[in-house]
This record gives structure tokens, sequence and C-alpha cells, in this order.
């Protein structure tokens, strides 16, 4: 199996890179690596297998209005990237990005300018000029954080239908219907579901079943389950959890990335300074949440990290000191486990398993 690392360059990396795991034991080593993009943080898998998207995640000062796109073809045999081509997203600091169902759209999420940008896609994977562009407006109460929209990320249901866009600067999760015939983020009705002031909303990942979401909000360090109506596109609040233990002193922590494993058994969210991963069990049914505990990450500020489609292994991405980390997880108890195997790879950001 290879796994695809999306990264900082800002300290010197190459950019995107292909790491080799072996399914067993999780152990990582180094493949192939592309570089060209400034800071590829997060990276998208076409559903046919052949391309791979990262979001090129730059400032006002980084050409391209601030931000692009950039498309990869991936080779059959090796998983080695090769640049196919790049478009502007239109706006600041591009964060995240997914290609919907169908292959034939690429929707981006950019932090800095608080946008949502959508691409057509060629047979050939190549990016069109986008076909839509929606530019967010608001703010909220934390004065260092929220004095303008932040668009986080980005995330489409399993019918095609919804993107759902946590906005960290409005405490918002935007809702859009997706418009394949004419490439275009159709405002839903209602256009927004509010979190609590000063929440952050950042992250998101649907529930198995298709009938609950976890939001994780960065700045308020919570999960939040809602009951998902795929038929309406609307979001409804069923409970609000800590991502820090009660007896937390440290301050200045901010959560990063939430999954749910793939039998729904279990959601994991990281914490920036805390240094962890909590796990919570899920009940399916009522969408609540109880308490596992917590793991460190082996490393300083946790980012993306991901479960391999056996279940039984958790990556962990340690931007700060520049290491992923391996685990066993316990697909009973949802416990983690060190192995002691780790890899070092330059301020990784994003992990996506392929093959």
């Amino acid at each position: 199996m290879k796994v695809f690392v999306g990264t900082y360059t800002r300290s010197g990396g190459d950019g995107v890179y292909v790491l080799d795991m072996n399914e067993e034991t999780g152990a990582l080593s180094h493949s192939s690596s592309v570089s060209g993009a400034t800071n590829p943080s997060f990276v998208a898998i076409h559903p046919s297998g052949k391309y791979l998207y990262a979001v090129a995640e730059v400032g006002a000062d980084g050409g391209n209005d601030g931000g692009a796109a950039y498309a990869y073809s991936i080779d059959s045999d090796s998983a080695a990237l090769t640049e196919i081509n790049s478009r502007s997203t239109g706006s600041v600091g591009p964060c995240h990005l997914q290609v919907d169902a169908t292959g034939k759209y690429l929707c981006v999420a950019n932090y800095g300018g608080g946008a949502v940008t959508m691409f057509p896609l060629n047979e050939d994977g190549s990016l069109e000029p986008r076909s839509d562009f929606h530019q967010h407006r608001g703010s909220s109460i934390n004065q260092q954080r929220q004095r303008s929209e932040h668009a986080h990320s980005i995330n489409l249901d399993a019918t095609n239908t919804w993107a759902f866009v946590p906005d960290l600067g409005m405490d918002q999760v935007v809702t859009y219907r997706l418009d394949f015939d004419n490439g275009k983020l159709v405002p839903g009705t209602p256009a927004y579901t509010s979190t609590a002031a000063g929440a952050g909303p950042r992250h998101f990942d649907y529930h198995p079943n298709g009938e609950l979401v976890f939001v994780l909000n960065e700045l308020g360090c919570t999960i939040v389950s809602y009951r998902f109506d795929s038929s309406a596109g609307t979001l409804t609040e069923i409970q609000s959890v800590p991502t820090l233990p009660d007896d937390w002193t440290g301050g200045g922590n901010t959560t990063a990335d939430v999954h749910v494993s793939s039998d729904g058994r279990f959601v994991y969210a990281s914490n920036r300074g805390h240094d962890s991963l909590v796990i919570y069990s899920v009940d399916q049914a009522s969408g609540e949440m109880t308490y596992v505990g917590h793991q460190s990450t082996g490393g300083k500020t946790p980012r993306n990290f991901g479960i391999a489609p056996s279940g039984k292994i958790l990556l962990a991405a340690n931007q700060d000191t520049d290491n992923i980390v391996v685990f066993t997880r316990d697909v009973d108890t949802g416990k983690l486990s060190p192995t002691g195997a780790e890899i070092d790879v330059p301020m990784p950001v994003c992990l996506k398993f392929f093959g």
C-alpha cells in the first residue's frame, strides 16, 4: 500500500511525498516525492485512482491570486507523481479539497480568503479554469482568529448532493448543493448551520450510516455530532464533547482533524498543544459519544491522521517534529498502541492511503 503525504515546504521539503506501507505492521519507507507546488498541504485522490490533486497553501504574496490547485498523474506501478497543470483558486490560502464521486469536479476551501472554488476536471485529469466561486462574509467573537471569514474544509456527502464547509471565522457550517449540470455550488436552504460562538468549526466527517456527521471545532476544542438529513441537506445538533482531558491546564490547544472509523463505532480527533488523539465510542443509533481515552501522537502539533483500510493501523502526522508515527488500533476497544515505528517527513500535514 502507498501513502500520499501533503506537507508544508517552508522548511525545505520537496512537497508531496509517496511512502510505502506494510499493511500488516504499518511500517513506512520512502518511495518518491514531487516538488513544484509551494505548501501542498492537503491532497485528494481522484475516484479513478489515476490522479492526485493538491492545494498550494500560500498567502497573497505567493502569486496565483494567493493560492492554487495542482493536478498530478499517478503512475500505475510506483504511484510516483507527475505534474499535469495548476490553476488559481482565486483566493488566499487554499487548505482543503475534495473530488466529487463522478470525478468531474474538484472543490476547494480557501482558509485565508474565506472562499470556496469549484473546478471542472478533464478526462486526462487536468484542471479547467474554475467554474464557480463563492466568497464568504462574516466574523465572530474571537478577535485573534475570527475577525473575518475562514473556510476550512469542504466535505461532499455519499449521495454526491451536498457540500458542507466549516467556516472557522464565522462559526458556521455553510451548506451547498452540487449542481453538476452547470458546474456550480448552489447555497442550501438554510444556507448554514450555526455553531457555538467562538467554537471555530474546522474539519468534518460523515458516519458510514449516512445519518450522522461530526464537526471538529478548532478553537472550542470540541467534537459535535449532528443528525444529517440527506434529503434536505440539514444538520441537527445531538451532542458536544471536549477533545481535552478534564485535568489539562496547559492552555493554547487547538484541534486539527477528525475521523470516524469505517465500522462507525469510534470517532477520533487530534489536539495540537496536548499533542494527542482523543477517542470516543459512538452510539450509532443516537449519535451520542462516550469517552474512551487519549493517546499521545509521539510528536508535536499533530495535523491530519489516517486509519488504514484494514482498520488496524493508524498513522499520525506530527507537523512540528517532522515525523509520522505508526499505531496499531484495537478494533473492539478503539484504543491505540504505538508500534515504535515512525518515519521522518518534513512538516507533514495530510495523509491519504492508496492502493
